[in-house]
């Protein structure tokens, strides 16, 4: 895909990560959520989505299920969930599983899911952060939602609550991936 053809993205506001990228501008998006946490280790945005993805989390399989057989009966892709396949390396045009790459950087994941019903930006962040003796990066997970249609915005009801759980426990696995 060619990088030229991608939408813009724009810079999320305080107090919202430096490094992150939202789906429009804030104040245009129907749902916006971030969760950070500081891990041990010096790693990028990449890797960070490789922990994360090492092992699913419990009961997003059938999540993914519930999800798939809803949505396929409005029109909307099945997308099965994350496969937990990771990826040594990765450029803008690749999937991650449902999710298409919009930007990579060492700092930076940005991808992206778009249909009819809404477009959805997870950007994935890592920032290095020394401390003392101990190095730490500061992972964050920032996601912005537009929603087209009263279809997106039903989904989102569900989706918006349990995002909040999803993003804390998939950085507590990101954690415990490198040993923090």
């Amino acid at each position: 895909m060619d990088p030229m053809s991608l939408p813009a993205s724009f810079h999320a506001p305080l107090p919202y990560p430096d490094a992150a990228r939202l789906l429009a501008p804030a104040n245009e998006c129907a749902y916006l959520h971030s969760g950070s946490r500081s891990v041990a280790g010096d790693f990028t945005a990449l890797q960070a989505w490789n922990a994360a993805m090492a092992r699913p989390l419990l009961g997003m399989a059938l999540a993914f299920k519930i999800r798939d057989a809803i949505s396929a009966r409005f029109g909307v892709e099945r997308i099965s969930g994350f496969s937990g396949a990771q990826r040594d390396h990765a450029q803008v045009g690749d999937k991650l599983d449902f999710f298409l790459i919009e930007e990579i950087t060492p700092q930076r994941l940005m991808l992206s899911a778009r249909d009819r019903h809404l477009d959805v930006m997870t950007c994935i962040t890592a920032t290095p952060n020394p401390k003392g003796a101990l190095y730490r990066t500061e992972v964050a997970i920032t996601s912005s939602v537009v929603t087209h249609n009263l279809f997106g915005r039903a989904y989102m009801l569900p989706v918006g609550v349990a995002h909040r759980l999803i993003v804390w426990a998939t950085l507590r696995r990101i954690a415990q991936q490198f040993g923090d």
